[in-house]
């Protein structure tokens, strides 16, 4: 049975939330540099905070409080992308192809395309079509559900697709594995 209090708590959170989501969105936005991901970490700070809400509203400044949620919950993102990025750089720098006489010109423009890609669309892709893992490997790789795996490389294939201006959807993977190739013969030649 709901007390007087909880109606009271329940009614102060929602106008908590309501004069400060808009802020902590952005916030989130400017810190991961992410707008995707700015309304979720957001969200996530906010059902952080009804939680705890007591705590909260209890504290001299609630909105300063809701500012390191989001802080915390947005260098946990970053340091995860940070992760996924040396997964990546990995199977990268273990993949030993080489392609004779390559489409230098289509490696560029795929490469280009590539860096347009939100970057779990660009690891789903590269992944999947450039060293032929599995979904599931996939999602291993980057901690990720298979879903999500599925969802991002269709997402990641047509936006290349649309980037690169083709409709084949079977030449969009062969020209990701021979950019990937020739990225990294780039990056191991550097070394």
């Amino acid at each position: 049975m709901r007390t007087v209090v909880d109606d009271a708590a329940s009614a102060e959170f929602r106008a908590f939330f309501e004069r400060h989501y808009a802020e902590l969105a952005r916030l989130a936005h400017l810190l991961t540099g992410e707008p995707d991901a700015a309304d979720d970490l957001a969200a996530d700070a906010l059902l952080a905070l009804w939680h705890r809400w007591d705590r909260v509203r209890a504290a001299d400044r609630p909105v300063a409080y809701a500012r390191g949620v989001v802080a915390n919950l947005a260098r946990t993102r970053v340091r995860s992308a940070v992760r996924e990025r040396r997964r990546v750089a990995l199977f990268w720098s273990q993949r030993e192809e080489r392609t004779e006489n390559p489409d230098v010109a289509g490696v560029v423009d795929v490469r280009e395309a590539l860096r347009r890609l939100p970057f779990r669309k660009r690891a789903c892709v590269v992944l999947r079509h450039a060293f032929d893992l599995s979904e599931r490997d996939t999602a291993l790789a980057l901690g990720v559900s298979v879903g999500t795996v599925k969802s991002q490389t269709s997402k990641g294939v047509a936006e290349l697709q649309r980037l690169l201006g083709t409709r084949a959807a079977p030449r969009a993977p062969r020209q990701v594995r021979t950019a990937i190739a020739h990225s990294g013969e780039a990056a191991g030649g550097a070394r």
